[in-house]
C-alpha cells in the first residue's frame, strides 16, 4: 500500500499502477486539520502537472452558485485548495462578486469551512474589527520549521496615512459599504497600511474584503506593490448555531516571487486567519503545511 501526502490529502493507494494513473487526475484539494494529520508533498502536484492534467476551474466563491471548493461537513475539516499560474489561466478573471478588478494571479489559496457559532452576525462583527487582536497571531514557518508570530503588532487607523492610530473598530462602523483602514506590522515584511472594505452586512450574511495599500518590503526589496496582496471573506449562517466560512487569498501576478513562489507560506498565513476568524488556536498542532 503505498500513501500518497499531497497538500495535507492522504491517499491509499493499492498498488504502483493504481498510483500511476492517479498522478493523471490528481486534484489539488487539502483537508486542513486542527486535530489530526496533514502534510505537504508538492512534488507529487508538480509531477502531474507535468504529465498534463486539464485545466482545472477556479475558485468560485458562494454567491449564486455552488462553491468551488465545496463545503465540508460541519465536524469535518476545513477543505484548503491552492493554485498556481499553471493551474488556471495567467489572466484568471476573478469572480465579480469579489469586486477585483486586476486580472492574473501567482498564488490562490481557497479555505473552505462549517463552524459552530452561538452568537449573532453582530459578534463576528465585532471579532473582525477588533484590529488589535491579530497581534500575536501566530503561524507555521516552514524555513524556520517552528512556531512564530506573525503579525507583531496591529492597529485601527482614522485615515489611509501612517501615524493616525486609533482604538478597534465597533460593529456600528462596519457598516456595508463602509471603507476602513488599519496598520499591520507582519513578521517579514515590516508595516504595511490596508484597506477594509465591508461589501455585504446582513443577520445572516457578512462579506470583507482586504488588500494592502502600501507597498511591503522584505529586506527592503519591494515584494507587493499595492493591491497585490488581497483577501476576501464570506460568513454565511447557515442555521441558528452554524455558519460557513469561505475565503480566497490572492497574490497578485506582479508579486515578487520571493513571496508567490512560497506555496507552504502563504498556505500557512491563510490558515491562520481562518483559524482566528473561527476561534480556533492558530497554533494549534499540526500546522496546515511543513
Amino acid at each position: 500500500m503505498v500513501i500518497v501526502r499531497t497538500k495535507y490529502c492522504v491517499y491509499r493507494l493499492r498498488d504502483a499502477l493504481t498510483f500511476s494513473a492517479l498522478l493523471l487526475v490528481l486534484p489539488a484539494v487539502c483537508l486542513v486539520q486542527e486535530v489530526d494529520r496533514f502534510q505537504l508533498s508538492p512534488s507529487v502536484l508538480q509531477a502531474a502537472r507535468i504529465i498534463g492534467v486539464e485545466p482545472q476551474l477556479g475558485p468560485q466563491p458562494p454567491c449564486g452558485k455552488e462553491p468551488i471548493p465545496p463545503y465540508p461537513g460541519l465536524d469535518d475539516s476545513a477543505i484548503v485548495k491552492s493554485w498556481s499560474e499553471p493551474d488556471l489561466d495567467r489572466d484568471w478573471k476573478p469572480p465579480a462578486c469579489t469586486g477585483w478588478a486586476a486580472v492574473g494571479f501567482t498564488r490562490l489559496v481557497t479555505t473552505v469551512a462549517r463552524f459552530r457559532h452561538t452568537s449573532e452576525a453582530e459578534s463576528l462583527l465585532r471579532h473582525i474589527g477588533a484590529i488589535s487582536e491579530l497581534t500575536g497571531m501566530r503561524y507555521w514557518s516552514t524555513t524556520h520549521k517552528q512556531w512564530q508570530t506573525l503579525i507583531v503588532d496591529a492597529y485601527a487607523l482614522t485615515g489611509v496615512q501612517h501615524g493616525q492610530r486609533r482604538g478597534d473598530f465597533a460593529p456600528e462602523e462596519m457598516m456595508e459599504g463602509n471603507v476602513l483602514y488599519f496598520e499591520q506590522v507582519d513578521n517579514l515584511s515590516g508595516k504595511a497600511i490596508y484597506r477594509m472594505h465591508i461589501a455585504e452586512v446582513s443577520a445572516d450574511r457578512l462579506v470583507i474584503d482586504v488588500e494592502n495599500v502600501t507597498t511591503m518590503r522584505y529586506l527592503l526589496i519591494p515584494i507587493l506593490h499595492p493591491g497585490e496582496m488581497q483577501s476576501i471573506y464570506f460568513l454565511d449562517r447557515e442555521s441558528e448555531n452554524v455558519w460557513r466560512y469561505y475565503s480566497i487569498v490572492r497574490v497578485g501576478k506582479n508579486a515578487n516571487r520571493l513571496i508567490a513562489g512560497n506555496e507552504s507560506s502563504v498556505i500557512n498565513r491563510a490558515v491562520a486567519f481562518y483559524r482566528y476568524f473561527v476561534g480556533i488556536p492558530t497554533d494549534r498542532e499540526p500546522p496546515a503545511a511543513r
